[in-house]
């Protein structure tokens, strides 16, 4: 079990590092023009915003872009064969330029993509951008808000490696206790804004 844990953290480096530095590329004045929303500011039928402010075409482009990068440098990492030995991704195929171009594209959608539903979730819900609630759903949407993203990135290795069901579950749980750790270490430093 634990090389398998082991294997899942070797797999999602590059995830792990796009994710600190698109925190750091959404505060930097660069591209300011794409800090826009990705719902252009639209609502839906019930009056509420789709996904609201936070959601911008610079950190989609920030994610596609942080992983594609971290996944080639990664990549040429694993050339070493106890890396690549642990690597999900080149278990059933070749490490190859490529080839980590179309995984650290997929990535990064699946990473950015799969947070738009928990964000319409809590716009429906009528809960603060970047925030939670309390009470009885906020063990809920504490979680959803670590494990959304970690849906998307666990499905595109799923796509390349046959985890079945239960590992691509025990992959979200790992994943989002990785990111409440993470993002608290990101608020310490200044670069979030909220614990969780």
């Amino acid at each position: 079990m634990l090389k398998v844990v082991g294997m899942m953290y070797v797999t999602l480096v590059p995830v792990i590092l796009a994710g600190i530095m698109v925190m750091i590329w959404c505060k930097l004045p660069i591209l300011k023009a794409l800090a826009k929303p990705i719902d252009f500011g639209k609502n839906f039928a019930d009056g509420r915003r789709l996904f609201g402010d936070n959601k911008t075409w610079k950190g989609l482009l920030g994610y596609v872009l942080f992983n594609l990068i971290f996944q080639i440098l990664w990549g040429l990492a694993c050339n070493n064969e106890t890396l690549k030995s642990l690597n999900f991704f080149y278990q059933h195929h070749e490490n190859t330029l490529m080839f980590n171009v179309i995984t650290g594209i997929l990535l990064g959608l699946g990473y950015a993509l799969f947070e738009l539903p928990n964000s319409f979730l809590k716009r429906r819900l009528d809960i603060t951008p970047g925030k939670t609630v309390n009470g009885f759903w906020k063990v809920f949407f504490v979680f959803l808000d670590q494990a959304d993203s970690i849906f998307g990135v666990a499905l595109v290795v799923w796509f390349f490696y046959p985890l079945g069901i239960l590992l691509y579950l025990a992959y979200v749980l790992i994943g989002a206790l990785t990111h409440i750790i993470l993002n608290m270490l990101l608020y310490f430093m200044h670069l979030r804004k909220n614990l969780v």
